[in-house]
Formats: C-alpha cells, sequence, structure tokens
C-alpha cells in the first residue's frame, strides 16, 4: 500500500466533509447526490434537511471521525450539534419502524459518548437497543427488518429478514454488556443463528432477504429489493455480511461468525473486477460493462480489516490485508469525487439500482465508510462497538425505554 497516497487521500476527504459542514450546520443532506451535489434531506411531512431515514448516522457519523483523525474541534463540534435532533427523534419513535437502529445511532451516539463521555449519549444508544429489541419475533429467532410491526404491516415487509442487519446487532451485544441483561445478547445471537441458516449459501454467496413464518421460523421465500435477482449476490449485502460477522464474532467467539465471514470474503475476492472495485452484484460481468457500486467496495474494505484483524498470523490474514489494500487503492484512484461545492467523498456509488435510485452518485455510506477505511489503514482506527474507548470512565446508565 502506497502509505503517501493515503495519507493525500484522507488530506482530500478532510478538506471536502469541512466544506459539507459548512454548506449543511446541523441539517442533513439525503441519502445520495443528484448530479453528484448533495442537497437538504426532504421526505413526506418532514422539514428539508431533518433527521429521518436510514442514513444520518452515517452524517453524523463522519464529523466524529474527522475529529479522531484530524483533532480539529470544527468537526467535534458539529457532530456535537446533531445530539439534539438524535434526541428528539427517539423520544418522539420518530421513523424508527424499522431495524437500522445501529447504523443510526452507532455511527453518531456511541461514538460521541466513547470520545467524550457525556452519559446522555450512552443514554440514546442504550434507548436504541431497547427499540431494536422490540423488532424481535421469539418464536421465529429473528428481527423484522422493515415496517411496523404485526398484521397491520405491509404484507412485502411482514416478518421479512435481511443481510444487511447483522450490522445493527453489536448494537445489542453492546447493551447487553453495560447493562448485565441477558435478552439483548440472546436475541442477537438466535438472529445471527438464523441468518447463517437461511441468508448465507454453501459457497459462500449470499441472499439479500428471507420471508420467515412468525410462528414455526420456517422460510417461506428468498427474495432482493436491491439485487439483481434473489438468487443473485447484492454486492452490498454481501460486504454487510463480511463485515457484520466479523463484528459479531467479537461477542459470540463460538458460533462460527469468523468462519462465514471468511467464506463471503472469499465469495467476494473471487468475484471482484481487476482494479477492486465491486460491481453492484456479483453474479454480474466483472469486465467493466456492469454499474459499480464504490460504497460496497469502501464496506467490504473495513470488513477484510475487521475480518484480518481477529486472525493469527499466516497467509489468509496476510491475503485479507492486501486485498483491501488493494480494493481501497482502487477506490481511491477511481472513485475520490473531484472537490466541488456539494460534491460527496466518494463517487460511482448504487443506492437501488432496480428501483433507480442514487445510480452512479455518492452516498452518505459509502463516504462514511471509505472514511473509516482511510482511518484504519492511517491511524490503526478500531470500531466504536468494541474498541474499549469509553472517555473519562463514566458508568453507563441503567436505562430501560
Amino acid at each position: 500500500m502506497n502509505t503517501q497516497a493515503m495519507r493525500d487521500a484522507q488530506a482530500r476527504a478532510l478538506v471536502q466533509l469541512e466544506h459539507l459542514v459548512a454548506s449543511f450546520g446541523a441539517q442533513f443532506p439525503d441519502d445520495t447526490t443528484r448530479g453528484r451535489v448533495y442537497a437538504l434531506r426532504r421526505a413526506p411531512g418532514s422539514i428539508a434537511g431533518a433527521n429521518v431515514g436510514w442514513t444520518t448516522g452515517f452524517w453524523t457519523g463522519m464529523g466524529w471521525l474527522a475529529y479522531e483523525l484530524s483533532g480539529r474541534f470544527v468537526f467535534r463540534q458539529w457532530a456535537q450539534s446533531h445530539y439534539a435532533s438524535f434526541a428528539r427523534r427517539m423520544g418522539l419513535k420518530h421513523d424508527l419502524d424499522h431495524h437500522d437502529m445501529g447504523f443510526l445511532y452507532g455511527p453518531s451516539s456511541l461514538a460521541a459518548y466513547r470520545i467524550t463521555g457525556d452519559p446522555r449519549d450512552g443514554a440514546l444508544v442504550l434507548h436504541a437497543a431497547d427499540v431494536l429489541l422490540g423488532r424481535f419475533l421469539p418464536r421465529a429467532g429473528v428481527f423484522q427488518a422493515w415496517g411496523r410491526m404485526g398484521e397491520d404491516n405491509a404484507r412485502r415487509d411482514r416478518n421479512r429478514i435481511i443481510i444487511d442487519t447483522l450490522m445493527n446487532l453489536p448494537l445489542l451485544h453492546w447493551a447487553g454488556r453495560q447493562t448485565g441483561d441477558a435478552r439483548y445478547g440472546d436475541a442477537a445471537c438466535r438472529h445471527l443463528a438464523r441468518t447463517l441458516e437461511l441468508l448465507v449459501r454453501a459457497d459462500g454467496s449470499s441472499a439479500h432477504s428471507s420471508h420467515i413464518d412468525p410462528l414455526t421460523g420456517a422460510q417461506l421465500a428468498q427474495s432482493t429489493v436491491q439485487g439483481h435477482a434473489a438468487d443473485s449476490c447484492w454486492a452490498r449485502g454481501q460486504a454487510w455480511g463480511i463485515y457484520g460477522f466479523a463484528l459479531n464474532h467479537r461477542f459470540a467467539p463460538d458460533m462460527g461468525l469468523l468462519d462465514a465471514a471468511q467464506r463471503m470474503a472469499d465469495y467476494l475476492l473471487a468475484h471482484m473486477p481487476d482494479d477492486g472495485v465491486c460491481q453492484w452484484d456479483l453474479a454480474l460481468a466483472r469486465d467493466g460493462s456492469v454499474q459499480r457500486d464504490s460504497s460496497a467496495s469502501a464496506i467490504a474494505v473495513c470488513g477484510l480489516l475487521e475480518l484480518a484483524q481477529q486472525m493469527p498470523d499466516g497467509a489468509r490474514r496476510t491475503r485479507y490485508e492486501q486485498a483491501a489494500a488493494h480494493m481501497l487503492d482502487g477506490l481511491v484512484r477511481t472513485c475520490t469525487a473531484p472537490p466541488a461545492p456539494g460534491a460527496g467523498l466518494l463517487q460511482h456509488g448504487v443506492y437501488s439500482l432496480p428501483e433507480g435510485r442514487g445510480v452512479d452518485e455518492a452516498n452518505l455510506w459509502g463516504d462514511y465508510y471509505f472514511l473509516e477505511a482511510l482511518a484504519r489503514v492511517n491511524m490503526g482506527w478500531t470500531s466504536y462497538w468494541h474498541s474499549g474507548r469509553e472517555a473519562s470512565g463514566q458508568a453507563m446508565p441503567a436505562l430501560r425505554a
């Protein structure tokens, strides 16, 4: 890896992020750019720039990452300015009918608590864990990903699980350790086991989603929303799986999760274009004729580094580290956005190609995980979920939502 090139990429990313900070302040941009420019987030029933949707945690999280990378107070002050909106959102239970509590309150509130020790932020993380725990279907042993719980939910989302949920489960493990309440970790482990059973195939590829009988736990059908087909391998989902299993292995080391992460990593690397930037679905051609998804590659880089960090020294660990370096180099060379007002950090991402959303654009999660990948290689950054970096040694409040 060219160390200087990675440091230069980090410096450029921080300059661009500071321009975005000045543009948006305490407001939130949309999930993706349009015409490669971020605009204020807009959602029915909410004011422009409101804290709604599943991606706002990544926006705030970039501020905390940037502060750790640079030590510049402007980034810390900006990230802290979002506290009120996350607290208000939790207090009102606004737009929380989904599984993405870890995505929302991990990069934002947990990061704040790790760095500042402010117990108000820690309290928000525990509230988020309680919201997620309320989505658990005990007979089926899974968390419903989307929509209201119960029969009034749209049939499309009822009792549906998705591969992405793996990334939200560390929230439960963390809450269990903070409170001593075994319900959090037990539910997370049951969902992990079902995900291994229902969404990870024998060849290491993954399905995006599965519909579950809530009474028997039987799989009714596999499907996809953002992948090419139910039996293909959506690249971002594969990346979520690699990273999610690796993160959860730290909390559940006896479940074989690191082996699952390796199998998924091997599949992704075997289907990777030469330049290291994923096509949006790994079942499609690798010859450059298919739309890439830089955000999938950024997530996968972080997942590969998380995986390698937990492996003993040897050829396999070295392979994953070298693959992550190659992929990150490909992102830096071919996908970093040129400086421009409102531009993101990482272009050529995809939100949902089948739905025509955010295709060949920057997006908040791609920008966040690109910055995280740079933090991992440039400063040895480790995840907020397991780093043990509580500042000032303050005890976590025991809360129940």
